[in-house]
């Protein structure tokens, strides 16, 4: 395995690469923090792909002025390790300047689908995270880019800006990877005392409630998100920041769930600790994200 740190040697190496006859590449985009959901994305990349390549970038555009951006975890040397262990190929772990140099001012931003959920929670985020992987694609130049479920509106908004510009690379979602209590893996995990963290699984408890509450017949999208919220609402170590119903490709608001598939999605803090989650319902969506 190989680790780039430069943005021109990442170039040459992907041409290269490509230049190969029948070779397609597979890419992941991360923060790293890995956990066991980033790897089950370098393991799907490894199916798929017959080179696997990853990044390793802390994006500054994607935080606000008031979330933790230099308090996110960084270790390479741990990460770079867990990377090898699933066959990815390239390492891509740039500094700043790589991925911004200095007078950098272009931005992409995907209107009509940011402006709400974690685009309303968190005012630029999603300018912050299109850009980056924009310039991640433009720079690997993969056949595919793996993202996960958890970050569900991200995946949405990513494939849109595939879309729109043409990009030729196709967008993998794979399914949400889950703790033994249920609590969906992500890097922020790691700043929960032992009791947030098992405070914590009553997001996917309740909507697994919610769910079932579906499976049954209930298409009202208020009274889901109630069940939704009486369950969380029973953990005093749990804070709402929101729960929404949105259709799960446009991501309109929904008050009465149809033959489309909705996505049911929640943010809540537990101590100072924001979390997110979701789940599908009805039909598996076909695509629900840098992953976190």
């Amino acid at each position: 395995m190989e680790i780039i740190h430069g943005r021109r040697q990442m170039i040459s190496v992907a041409r290269a690469l490509r230049s190969e006859e029948s070779r397609t590449i597979g890419f992941v985009p991360t923060m790293g923090a890995l956990h066991e959901g980033h790897l089950s994305l370098m393991r799907n990349a490894r199916e798929r792909s017959d080179v696997v390549v990853a990044s390793v970038f802390v994006n500054p555009t994607q935080f606000g002025p008031r979330e933790d951006f230099k308090a996110y975890p960084r270790d390479l040397a741990r990460d770079s390790e867990m990377l090898a262990t699933c066959g990815v190929d390239y390492v891509f772990a740039p500094d700043v300047e790589e991925i911004y140099p200095p007078g950098f001012s272009t931005y992409i931003t995907v209107e009509g689908l940011t402006d709400r959920l974690e685009g309303a929670s968190r005012p630029g985020h999603f300018r912050g995270v299109t850009t980056v992987v924009g310039i991640l694609l433009n720079i690997v130049q993969p056949d595919f880019a793996f993202f996960g479920q958890k970050d569900a509106q991200q995946a949405i908004v990513i494939k849109h800006m595939v879309r729109d510009l043409a990009f030729t690379t196709e967008v993998v979602i794979a399914p949400i990877v889950r703790e033994e209590t249920g609590l969906a893996m992500s890097s922020r995990n790691s700043y929960l005392s032992p009791d947030e963290r098992r405070a914590a699984a009553v997001l996917s408890r309740a909507l697994s409630q919610a769910n079932v509450a579906f499976e049954a017949g209930e298409r009202n999208a208020a009274r889901l998100i109630e069940i939704v919220r009486i369950a969380i609402e029973k953990e005093p170590l749990a804070r709402i920041d929101y729960v929404s119903v949105n259709n799960a490709e446009s991501l309109e608001t929904l008050e009465q769930l149809n033959e489309e598939p909705a996505l049911l999605s929640l943010a809540a803090f537990m101590g100072k600790t924001r979390l997110i989650d979701n789940v599908v319902l009805g039909k598996s969506s076909k695509g629900a994200g840098v992953n976190a």
